[in-house]
This record gives C-alpha cells, sequence and structure tokens, in this order.
C-alpha cells in the first residue's frame, strides 16, 4: 500500500509525532498519521467507529486486549469513544511509521448493514452486524485493493469524490463484514461445529484437508444445493469455497513447515496437495514466497 505523489506535494510535516493529514468527504474522514522519531503511550481517541490500516512500519497497540504489533497489510476497526495508546519503537526519520484512520459515520454504517440484511441475510436466519467491539484482521486481496483507491479518492480531490468514496466504502464495510462472521465461523468450527451449517462445512473441510473435497460433499454437509451453497458461502465468507480450502490447505502447509523433520512432499501430500508443482504455485501465490523460503524465515 501506498501513498500517492499528491500526499506528499500537500501536507505538511509539522510535528515528529503522529504528525496528521486531513481530508473529508461527506460521511467519513480520512486522517493520514505519520510518526518520524521514537515515542511510547501516545493516546488517540475518536467520537466515531473508525477503521485503521497501516500504511508503512510498526505500531504496538495497547487496547482492550494483551498489546499486539500493528504491522503493513493488517486493518483494524473500533468503535467509537474508544482510547488506542499506541507505542513506536522503530519509528525513525529514516524509517517512518505511517497509518490511516478513517472515521465513518455510524448512519452511513447502519445503512449499508440494513440494505446487506435486507437483500443478502445470512443463512440460518442470524443478522449482519457491525461489531461493537476491536476486530483486527489480515487485508484481503480485495481490501488492500480498496483502501488503496480510497487513499487516492480522498487526495485527489476530484469534484465527484463524495459519490466516488460513498461507494468504495460501502464495499470495505461488507467485506469488513464479511472478514469478522469468516472468524466467527472458524471459531465455531472449532468449539460448536453444529450452531451453524457454514462453521459445519468449515469444520469438515479441515477434518478432510488431507483429501480432495468436491462441492458436492461440502454442499450435502450444509443440506442446500450446489448453487445455493455456493451462493450463501461466498456471501458469508467474502471467497469462493474453492479460494477457502485453497488457504486452509496453505495455512497447514506452514505449520507443518515449522517442523524441520518433515520433508516437503510429507507437507503437501498432508495438506491435500498431490503435487509438488502446484502445491509451489498455490504457496507463493498466497504468501509471496515459496515453501523453502517460508521454512528458511521461520527457522531465522
Amino acid at each position: 500500500m501506498q501513498l500517492p505523489r499528491t500526499f506528499f506535494q500537500d501536507r505538511k510535516l509539522e510535528q515528529l509525532v503522529e504528525n496528521r493529514t486531513v481530508y473529508t468527504a461527506e460521511g467519513a474522514e480520512l486522517n493520514v498519521y505519520e510518526t518520524h522519531h521514537f515515542a511510547e503511550q501516545v493516546m488517540l481517541e475518536f467520537n466515531q467507529p473508525v477503521f485503521a490500516s497501516m500504511i508503512e512500519g510498526k505500531k504496538i497497540m495497547h487496547l482492550d486486549e494483551a498489546p499486539f504489533a500493528f504491522l503493513p497489510g493488517e486493518s483494524l476497526i473500533m468503535p467509537s469513544d474508544k482510547t488506542m495508546t499506541i507505542d513506536f519503537p522503530e519509528a525513525r526519520m529514516d524509517n517512518p511509521t505511517k497509518c490511516l484512520a478513517m472515521t465513518i459515520c455510524p448512519q452511513k454504517i447502519r445503512s449499508v448493514v440494513s440494505e446487506l440484511n435486507d437483500q443478502y441475510g445470512k443463512a440460518d436466519g442470524r443478522a449482519w452486524l457491525m461489531p461493537d467491539f476491536n476486530f483486527s484482521f489480515t487485508n484481503s486481496q480485495a481490501i488492500s485493493q480498496i483502501i488503496q483507491r480510497i487513499i487516492f479518492l480522498f487526495a485527489e480531490g476530484h469534484t465527484s469524490k463524495d459519490f466516488f468514496v460513498n461507494l468504495m466504502l460501502k464495499e470495505l464495510l461488507v467485506r469488513v463484514l464479511q472478514a469478522e462472521n469468516k472468524q466467527q465461523l472458524l471459531h465455531e468450527a472449532g468449539s460448536r461445529p453444529t450452531a451453524h451449517r457454514m462453521a459445519g462445512v468449515i469444520e469438515y473441510i479441515d477434518r478432510h484437508l488431507h483429501e480432495q473435497i468436491s462441492i458436492a460433499d461440502l454442499s450435502h454437509e450444509a443440506c442446500m444445493s450446489e448453487s445455493t451453497f455456493h451462493r450463501v458461502f461466498r456471501q458469508e465468507l467474502g471467497q469462493t469455497p474453492i479460494q477457502y480450502i485453497k488457504e486452509a490447505r496453505v495455512k497447514r502447509a506452514k505449520e507443518m513447515l515449522q517442523n524441520p523433520e518433515l520433508q516437503i512432499k510429507e507437507v503437501y501430500m498432508e495438506c491435500g496437495f498431490n503435487d509438488l508443482s502446484y502445491f509451489m504455485r498455490i504457496f507463493k501465490q498466497l504468501e509471496h514466497q515459496t515453501p523453502g523460503e517460508y521454512r528458511s524465515a521461520y527457522r531465522a
């Protein structure tokens, strides 16, 4: 993720810790914070729900839970009036920390959630709800692209900016809801797989990763037709069943690669990849490195 050239042309660097550049649009405000110096216990609070995403560098976030590292490629959504305390252990002039924090009008959030429930209700009658807690996640490729587009639109200052930003915010909120729902289903799959049909499907996938898994198997598990299952799965998790299975297999492979005693063939066979070249291609596609590079980096 990168800041556009116009950002550096227009912004003023007035302080070394959390220098703030502000852009506004109808129903949203985009803040870009830059820190160029070591700092600890910096406090921020917003009076509207906020979507934060790391652009560059590293922060240590102190929220309600234990402190955690906030890194590029990760995002966080928080309710309004929540205080975050931030450390910048590595920030300096040649290694600044850059983060965006976008406040979103609660009415806009409610409108998107209401429309989603009206048109695309969840299976088993559950309602879509925006998290009322701090929810952090790793950006999907789609979310990364939306964030990049939103930064560009705010900085560009187009005469139709409000219209364009509104479209991007709508998609961003839907994909965040899907990411939170996916995390909830993963939790239920590990603890209460019968509580939700999609949680049961995820638990089934986890048990059969080493086998060939078909859409027919999964739709049977969900008690749905194949077309309905495919639509509901994509709607609730934001990706196709095949994409999810690939991610799950690569995640399992990463866990196994951490064991130096296991050979690469043992890893890819146990994870349901019957072909080494296919395993290498999918692993690199999702992790941007080969299995061998991942194993070396883990050891280091």
